[in-house]
């Protein structure tokens, strides 16, 4: 049998951390005193999938290139902190799903966030066993289309499919040659996804993943 593997965005496929992740940066903001700003929730939605570079120059455009990457790395420090003890929003049946499709399938997460946030997402949920590997932009500054094509050949996968809400998910798993599933309740529209879920659940209820894989093996 083929290893096949499901590799997981974050942001709007497995969780909305965006009000928790503001919060932690107008901390962040407050104790750096450069600049008076307050970040909302919509701010931090209208910048997630982006790298942490890209995030830095749209939030914080009155700071030089130096003074945006020093902010930002307190920003994420106090982030990954906030979000280890607080968490975020989990989308509905989130573990139950995990549990299932753990019976068939690896599981995997690569996203473009910081070195950090990940591990935050899984100590706090306590969601390590679910989890043969994961991949960032911040440990490597690798572009996800090219964190997802490292992850799935470091682990060997025959088969993989990458379950992500935006279209630069899409646009990563082409550039991957990997699959793609559209995390329909996500932040994003994707008109030329083939897969998609309505609920995260559906992965195992509507047996999307099945069928995806099923699919893959007869073309």
């Amino acid at each position: 049998m083929k290893k096949q593997g499901i590799i997981f965005d974050m942001d709007g496929t497995l969780w909305d951390s965006a009000a928790n992740v503001a919060e932690s940066w107008n901390d962040a903001i407050r104790q750096d005193g450069r600049i008076n700003k307050v970040l909302t929730e919509a701010d931090i939605k209208g910048v997630m999938g982006k790298t942490m570079d890209v995030i830095a120059k749209l939030l914080f455009p009155e700071l030089s290139e130096a003074e945006q990457e020093s902010l930002l790395a307190e920003c994420c420090r106090i982030e990954n902190d906030y979000l280890r003890e607080h968490g975020g929003v989990l989308y509905p049946d989130l573990e139950d799903t995990f549990k299932e499709l753990k019976k068939n399938y690896e599981l995997y997460i690569v996203s473009n966030c910081q070195k950090g946030y990940i591990e935050a997402f899984l100590d706090h949920y306590h969601f390590w066993d679910y989890f043969s590997d994961i991949e960032c932009y911040g440990n490597n500054l690798l572009q996800k289309g090219d964190n997802i094509r490292l992850l799935a050949d470091r682990n060997h996968l025959e088969e993989a499919v990458y379950v992500g809400d935006i279209q630069g998910d899409y646009e990563a798993s082409k550039k991957a040659g990997v699959g793609f599933i559209h995390a329909a309740y996500g932040f994003g529209s994707v008109p030329e996804a083939q897969h998609k879920i309505l609920t995260f659940s559906e992965l195992v209820t509507k047996k999307v993943a099945e069928k995806y894989f099923a699919e893959k093996n007869r073309d």
